[in-house]
C-alpha cells in the first residue's frame, strides 16, 4: 500500500516538496464528511430487520435465524449488473443451503414500475433466480442498509450483505466478492473487528480523496476545451505531493493515482512510466487504478507523442481492466482486446499484438452477436500484423 512506500515527488530542482498540511487534510476530508450522510450502519452492528411490501418467491424470512448465515442482495430491473450477479448468487445459495439463505431486495425501482412487472421479471428468471425474493416496503431497506451503511453513496446497486449466524452484519460489497468472503464468514474465519476497521479507514480516504479531486481541479486542465488545455501539471504533482506526504496512503488511491499519472505523461513519461507500472499492481481500498491508466493514454495520445513503452503499459492497463471485469459480459471485451493489440504495436510487440487480436477476433465470434463490417475490419488489422515485419 502506499503508506508502506516513500511518497512523493520531486520538481524541477530535485528537491522534494516538504509541507505541513496536516491541517489542510483534515479540515478538508471533514468537510467532504459533512457533505454526504453518515455511515451509521457499520460491521459489526446487529443487522437492521427485514421490512418488505410482498414476498414473491420463496419461503419469507420474518426474522434472523441463530446458525443460519444471511446474503441480502439489493437489486433493480433496470439494473443490468444485478442481472448478471443473480445466476451466480443462485449458485451460491445451493452451494451452501444448509447454511446460508440469500433474500434479493428489489430497491430503487421507478415510481411507475407496476408490482406486476417485477413479479413478471422474477417469473422469467427462474432457476437464475433461484432464491427467496421480495420488494421492500416504502423506502426502508435502502435508507436503513443501503444509505445508512455508505454502500448507496458510492456504488448504487447491486450490493450484498452478509449477516452471521448471531445477526450481526459482516460483510457489505459488491456481490462478485461472495465466493471469497462467504466461506470465511460460514467458518468463522471472517475478523469482523479487523474488517470493519479497515472499512472506516477506506471510507476516510474515500471521502479525502473525493475532496482533493475537487481542490485539483483548477490544475488538471480541460479536455473540453480546443485546443486541450493541458492544465498545470508541475504545479498540481506539487499540490498531490503536499497531500502524500500528510496521508501517505493517498500516493495509489484511484484517483488520485490517475491524476499523477495523467500529470506525468504530460511532463515526463518516463517518470508516467515508472509510476504507472507500479501502481498497476499496488492493491488499492477501492477501484483500480488500470482504469484511469488507459484513459489517460487513450485521450492524450490523440496530442501528445509517446514512447514506446507507454503503449506496452497502457496494454497492460487494458488487460488488467479485463480481468477485473465481474461481469464480462456486459463489457466489449472484443473493443478492449483490439485496443491492446494497437498499443502493443505502437510498443513494437509484434507477437503479443498479434494475439492479442487474435483475442478480440474469438471473443467476438464467441459473442455470436457481432457485425460482420467489424469482425472483417478485425480481421483485416490481424492479417496487417502479421503480414508487416517488425
Amino acid at each position: 500500500m502506499g503508506n508502506k512506500r516513500k511518497g512523493g515527488f520531486k520538481n524541477n530542482s530535485g528537491k522534494s516538496i516538504i509541507f505541513s498540511v496536516c491541517l489542510l487534510i483534515l479540515s478538508v476530508g471533514l468537510r467532504s464528511q459533512d457533505d454526504s450522510a453518515p455511515v451509521t450502519l457499520n460491521i459489526g452492528d446487529s443487522a437492521p430487520p427485514l421490512q418488505v411490501k410482498e414476498w414473491l418467491k420463496g419461503e419469507p424470512v420474518t426474522e434472523y435465524k441463530n446458525g443460519t448465515v444471511y446474503i441480502i442482495e439489493f437489486w433493480a430491473t433496470w439494473c443490468a449488473p444485478c442481472r448478471a450477479a443473480m445466476p451466480h448468487l443462485s449458485v451460491l445459495t445451493n452451494k451452501y443451503k444448509s447454511r446460508v439463505r440469500t433474500i434479493g431486495i428489489d430497491v430503487m425501482e421507478e415510481r411507475k414500475t407496476p408490482v406486476e412487472k417485477v413479479k413478471k421479471f422474477v417469473d422469467s428468471m427462474g432457476l437464475r433466480m433461484d432464491y427467496a425474493v421480495a420488494i421492500q416496503d416504502s423506502n426502508y431497506m435502502e435508507k436503513d442498509w443501503l444509505e445508512a451503511s455508505g454502500e448507496r453513496r458510492k456504488y448504487g446497486i447491486p450490493r450484498s450483505f452478509i449477516v452471521n449466524e448471531n445477526g450481526v452484519l459482516a460483510w457489505a460489497g459488491h456481490p462478485s466478492a461472495l465466493d471469497t468472503i462467504l466461506p470465511k464468514i460460514i467458518n468463522n474465519t471472517w475478523n469482523i473487528r479487523e474488517e470493519s476497521e479497515k472499512r472506516v479507514s477506506n471510507f476516510w480516504i474515500e471521502a479525502l480523496e473525493d475532496s482533493l479531486i475537487w481542490e485539483l481541479r483548477p490544475y488538471s486542465g480541460d479536455r473540453r476545451s480546443m485546443p486541450v488545455d493541458l492544465g498545470k501539471p508541475l504545479v498540481l504533482l506539487e499540490k498531490i505531493n503536499q497531500y502524500i506526504k500528510a496521508e501517505p496512503r493517498l500516493q495509489y488511491a484511484p484517483r488520485i493515482a490517475g491524476s499523477i499519472f495523467s500529470a506525468l505523461l504530460k511532463t515526463d513519461p518516463q517518470k508516467a512510466y515508472d509510476y504507472g507500472k507500479v501502481a498497476l499492481v499496488t492493491p488499492d481500498y477501492l477501484e483500480p487504478v488500470c482504469d484511469y491508466i488507459v484513459d489517460a493514454i487513450m485521450f492524450y495520445s490523440k496530442i501528445l507523442k509517446f514512447p514506446p513503452k507507454i503503449y506496452q503499459l497502457g496494454a497492460e492497463a487494458q488487460q488488467a481492466e479485463i480481468n477485473d471485469q465481474p461481469y464480462p459480459e456486459l463489457v466489449n471485451i472484443p473493443k478492449r482486446y483490439n485496443q491492446m493489440a494497437e498499443w502493443y504495436w505502437k510498443a513494437n510487440e509484434k507477437i503479443k499484438a498479434i494475439e492479442s487480436q487474435q483475442k478480440a477476433i474469438d471473443e467476438m465470434i464467441r459473442r455470436k452477436n457481432f457485425s460482420q463490417v467489424d469482425l472483417a475490419a478485425y480481421e483485416s488489422r490481424l492479417k496487417q500484423y502479421k503480414n508487416v515485419s517488425r
